[in-house]
């Protein structure tokens, strides 16, 4: 070895470490991928899911905040109120074909007089198969658009008041469906069977059931009809024809599924629907026709101990005159609302409606009611800032009727934001 080399030299002078004083080179690490993705946008909410797609959560919440002014008879009122605060979960588990969704609203006038439960949808459904898709569960009863368009998709502040007399709402049950029968991408259907008393009703109910059939026909192929307006301007027509029919057996609600509770019986009620939406370039035509009739126009109580005659039609002794009287609701009626986008973010919005009673034998308050306040007529403006999602609204009614051309004056500024 050379002199003064240094230890472990390399003949030559090149120098090599011992092999017992070289470090190990660290393995290079790989982070494993996290087994959960997250991902959110503005109006959409919040989405955690599994990589392997057996599992997936979407959170959201919507918020409504609401001006009113009214003015009848000489004098004003106002108010300025949270209309409703919505929470809901979506998503699907197992298998991205079976999908569960959820929906809290905590806004006072989203509970029904005689229930303070906040559940408005709670279901599950399988969608593997194109014709036959199943949802178990509460949630809107398939009748009629104007009721089952998505409730932050409105044109205008709130949904007509023919609606709010004559739908089916939501209830519990079980439905099948397709939007795509036979793959033709024309033809859709909902079957419905529920408990024909609404919304999560608690204890004993008279059993029913509710029966429902719809059918819709979209001529010129699939497109979103279960949203107002036509804020993606579509580009080539779009049409669909809806066409429902409802039988509810020994319902005990004034208004088959919602309404006031009957303590004297029970009541059969027919029900019909038909409906249509148009989108153009912007041009939006919403039309749709109501009817609701009851089997009998009011229910009769006893005095004294005498028998009760009202159920179902089985009389067994006379009705003394002072017996008490519970009315059914009776009626029909019709809207027509358009639409025009005149911005990418404004859209202008009218719409017309008349409810009228059946008879002058059903409810005297609905008879009252549609006579002095069955014919609203208004429009309003829209401001989208995202869509649907975000947007500001303002709208103004005159509500009047045949017997009462005074009217009443209903305007209303509302910012709906959903997150």
């Amino acid at each position: 070895m050379a002199e003064g080399a240094p230890l472990g030299a390399a003949p030559g002078g090149a120098a090599t470490a011992s092999p017992s004083l070289v470090a190990a080179s660290p393995s290079p690490v790989t982070a494993s991928p996290s087994p959960v993705t997250v991902s959110a946008a503005p109006g959409h909410g919040v989405t955690f899911a599994s990589r392997d797609e057996r599992f997936a959560l979407t959170l959201r919440s919507r918020l409504q905040l609401r001006s009113t002014l009214v003015h009848a008879a000489g004098s004003s009122t106002s108010g300025l109120v949270i209309k409703t605060v919505r929470l809901s979960a979506a998503g699907h588990l197992l298998d991205p074909d079976l999908r569960f969704s959820l929906q809290l609203a905590l806004g006072d006038g989203d509970f029904e007089r005689e229930s303070a439960s906040p559940i408005f949808d709670a279901f599950l459904e399988l969608v593997r198969y194109r014709d036959l898709n199943l949802r178990v569960g509460q949630f809107f009863v398939p009748f009629d658009r104007a009721r089952t368009v998505r409730e932050f998709a409105l044109q205008l502040v709130d949904r007509p008041q023919l609606v709010r007399e004559l739908t089916l709402d939501r209830d519990v049950g079980l439905m099948l469906s397709s939007v795509d029968l036979f793959g033709t991408r024309v033809l859709g259907y909902h079957l419905f069977l529920g408990s024909g008393e609404g919304r999560n009703r608690f204890g004993a109910q008279v059993l029913g059931p509710l029966v429902v059939a719809r059918l819709v026909l979209r001529p010129w192929g699939a497109f979103d009809d279960d949203s107002e307006g036509d804020l993606l301007r579509e580009r080539r027509p779009r049409l669909a024809f809806g066409l429902a029919g409802a039988y509810n057996h020994r319902t005990q609600r004034q208004q088959s599924t919602s309404g006031a509770t009957f303590t004297l019986g029970t009541t059969n009620d027919w029900h019909a629907a038909v409906d249509l939406v148009f989108k153009y370039r912007g041009c939006s035509l919403l039309a749709e026709a109501l009817l609701r009739r009851v089997t009998r126009d009011h229910l009769d109580g006893v005095v004294d101990g005498a028998v009760d005659g009202a159920v179902d039609g089985a009389v067994d002794g006379a009705v003394d005159e002072q017996a008490p009287r519970e009315w059914t609701r009776s009626g029909y009626g019709y809207l027509v609302q358009v639409g025009l986008m005149v911005h990418r973010r404004i859209e202008l919005a009218a719409r017309w409606e008349q409810l009228f009673a059946w008879n002058r034998r059903t409810d005297p308050q609905l008879q009252g009611f549609a006579q002095a306040q069955g014919w609203p007529i208004g429009g309003g403006v829209n401001l989208y800032l995202n869509g649907h999602a975000l947007k500001l609204q303002g709208d103004y009614f005159f509500i009047f009727g045949p017997d009462d051309r005074s009217g009443r004056h209903l305007a209303r500024l509302q910012l709906d934001a959903s997150f």
